[in-house]
Formats: C-alpha cells, sequence, structure tokens
C-alpha cells in the first residue's frame, strides 16, 4: 500500500465558505483527522478550497470529486497552483457524464497543469480504475464492498493510492440503522454508473430495488464506534490505504461533528 499522507482514516462531507463550514472544518481537524474529502455536489465552487484551507492549519482537502464538466481544467489548475505552497490541496476529479466518459476524461487530464502525483480520480469499473492508475496519483470510489475494494487494489497496482469512501450511521439499533442507510444508498441505482458497479459486486436488479438487509449491510458501517472500526478495516485488509467516513444521520442540515467526535478516539487511536 502506498502513503499519500492521508492518514488511514478521514472524512467525506460538503462543505462550502458558511461559518458554519468552516468551523466544521476546524473541529475535524482538532480531533485529528488528517484528511477531509469534500463531496462535489455541495461545493458552491472552487473558492470554497481556499477559504477551507485558510480556515485550517494542517489538515488536508482533496475535492471528492470535481465534475469536469462544471470545472473547466485552466481554473481547477489556477486554484491548484494558488494552493500548492500549503502542500494540502489535492484535486479529485470525476463527474464525466454523457457519451465516451474514458475519452473525455482522458482529454482533460492532459490539459490540466496539476501534477499527477496531486489528482485523483473517482473510479468505480475497471477501465476508470484503470485510468486512474495511468494518469493519476490513484483512485477513490464510492458504494463498494471490501470485497469490490480487494479487486480494486489488483486493477490500479500496489505502488497507487487507493481511498474508500464508506457510509456509516453510529446507531446500534439496527431498524434504525438500515433505515438511515437505506434512505441515502436508494438514491445511487438510479444512476447508470452506479448500477453497473453495484450489478458487478453481486447485487442484483432486484436487490437494487428492494435494497436488502444484507445490501445494506454490505454498503455502510453502522453500530458501535468499535463495530464502524471493525467494518471500515476490512476495507483496509482488503488493500485500501484509506478510508474516509461519510457520516449519515437521517437528519439535513449540520454537519456531523457529535458523530466525528465520538468516532475519533477509535479510528484515530
Amino acid at each position: 500500500m502506498t502513503d499519500h499522507q492521508f492518514g488511514r482514516f478521514g472524512i467525506s462531507t460538503g462543505l462550502d465558505s458558511s461559518p458554519h463550514s468552516l468551523a466544521a472544518a476546524q473541529a475535524a481537524e482538532e480531533l485529528g483527522y488528517p484528511a477531509i474529502w469534500l463531496s462535489g455536489g455541495p461545493l458552491p465552487g472552487l473558492q470554497t478550497i481556499t477559504d477551507l484551507i485558510g480556515a485550517t492549519n494542517s489538515i488536508k482537502f482533496i475535492t471528492g470529486v470535481l465534475a469536469i464538466v462544471t470545472y473547466p481544467a485552466a481554473d481547477v489548475a489556477a486554484t491548484y497552483a494558488a494552493l500548492e505552497p500549503s502542500g494540502r490541496f489535492t484535486v479529485g476529479l470525476g463527474g464525466a457524464h454523457g457519451p465516451r466518459p474514458i475519452e473525455r476524461l482522458t482529454a482533460y487530464l492532459e490539459e490540466l497543469e496539476v501534477p499527477v502525483e496531486h489528482r485523483v480520480l473517482a473510479a468505480l469499473g475497471p477501465r476508470m480504475l484503470g485510468l486512474a492508475r495511468d494518469h493519476s496519483a490513484g483512485a477513490f470510489p464510492f458504494l463498494i464492498t471490501p470485497a469490490y475494494t480487494a479487486e480494486a487494489r489488483q486493477v490500479v497496482g500496489p505502488d497507487k493510492l487507493l481511498a474508500v469512501s464508506h457510509l456509516v450511521v453510529l446507531e446500534s439499533d439496527a431498524e434504525k440503522a438500515r433505515s438511515i442507510a437505506r434512505d441515502t444508498i436508494s438514491f445511487f441505482p438510479k444512476i447508470p454508473g452506479y448500477a453497473a458497479s453495484l450489478e458487478r459486486q453481486g447485487f442484483s436488479k432486484a436487490d437494487q430495488a428492494e435494497l436488502p438487509d444484507h445490501m445494506v449491510d454490505a454498503l455502510a458501517a453502522w453500530g458501535t464506534p468499535a463495530d464502524i472500526k471493525a467494518k471500515l478495516s476490512e476495507h483496509r485488509a482488503a488493500g485500501a490505504d484509506h478510508v474516509a467516513i461519510n457520516v449519515i444521520t437521517g437528519v439535513t442540515g449540520p454537519q456531523p461533528i457529535d458523530q466525528w467526535r465520538a468516532l475519533a478516539p477509535v479510528l484515530l487511536d
């Protein structure tokens, strides 16, 4: 496995430039988390990355991910160049929607003036994993099982970063935990790329429609902090360098700082 200085466990969340988001990033840093992966959907613009780095001292930020259909390569490169002296920003890319996504992303990467070792790609299928291996520091897949992590490691090879984002529910009541996780997971089978990824992992179309317990349990870690660490550690044992926790609570609104705090002593020991 590789050492890209993101640590064993980080956080995946959506942040903006609001005082609450800046305070959440500061709280994550104070708790000892080494990295935050910034969800691309909630990201209002590249200025937010600059604002977050300016509000913190040492925690690293990786966009997880910037959609190439939204952010021109020249703008991303300019943001990276401005933040490069901090050593705390890695460009994560994806979102090559529409026809010929591999060719489209390849062309973007050829235009992007960011060092290969400071960019990663969202990758689910074998072709995208191969692109991440050949044109970036590594891959950042989401909604995958530890068994698929092992397959992804085989594709990207031993020397590339493999960082996995995994859903986390800090809830020991099985019915409540699965309900929270199921509500989030239900969105993804509607997206062709994720539907194909889930099918590659052995989840049938019926599974994707019904979201049975075994599927939810495979894709979301829930229970006590110790239970959650045990589940996330399966990705590490399968070959992941880093696991980013995507904490979901079933409530829209504040960042899950209390859950990050509860998990920190166990994950960051």
